[in-house]
């Protein structure tokens, strides 16, 4: 019994130290404003976190909107489930990845008319929430400069929030991004030969 209960004493002084260092943090991070996330990174996962983050932000109430840049427009379990949704405005700008394209100038069409929104939206204090779906390829391709995007986050109202997802992501970006995740893949079932399903790839 003696030492169980000098075992909890240190493990209560830690959990205090620990709670201490915590609150200071806590304490210290008074700034109330929008933030810029970036889900970057080769793993499965990052719209799907993104949009995790979505349906939190409509569980208080806020107006959200995206924009798929790449994505076809076939529908998607999580298109299915948001599209109806009164505070969610769903956009499918792109018609798929390049190589299912193999239509350069529709890409980039489709991108100016994807950023084109974009840009309206960023403008548009009434939104709490954007996601800008597979944005970065935009960048990687060539489709568009990131420059102009970059003096849009930039100026955006205060209390937006925004994140982009995007296996890579520009530099700019990153530059100005207030959270950066990276999702790694150590395993996919698609290298092992499994078939993509409904409620689990789209």
């Amino acid at each position: 019994m003696k030492l169980m209960s000098e075992s909890e004493d240190k493990h209560q002084q830690r959990m205090a130290k620990k709670k201490a260092i915590v609150d200071e943090k806590i304490a210290q991070a008074q700034e109330e404003r929008g933030v810029l996330i970036l889900l970057k990174g080769n793993g499965k996962g990052k719209s799907s976190s993104a949009l995790g983050t979505m349906a939190r932000s409509l569980g208080y109430g806020k107006k959200c909107a995206v924009i798929q840049f790449i994505k076809g427009r076939n529908e998607t379990g999580e298109m299915k489930f948001f599209k109806d949704h009164p505070l969610v405005d769903w956009h499918v700008m792109g018609h798929g990845f390049t190589w299912e394209t193999q239509d350069k100038s529709q890409d980039i069409a489709a991108a100016e008319k994807a950023w084109a929104l974009a840009g309206q939206l960023l403008q548009d204090e009434s939104y709490d929430f954007l996601l800008f779906d597979e944005m970065s390829y935009m960048f990687k391709y060539g489709y568009l400069d990131v420059e102009p995007v970059v003096k849009a986050l930039q100026a955006r109202p205060k209390m937006q929030n925004v994140m982009i997802t995007g296996r890579t992501m520009a530099t700019p970006l990153q530059d100005i991004a207030d959270t950066i995740s990276t999702v790694q893949e150590d395993r996919h079932a698609f290298h092992l030969g499994v078939k993509a399903q409904e409620g689990i790839e789209f």
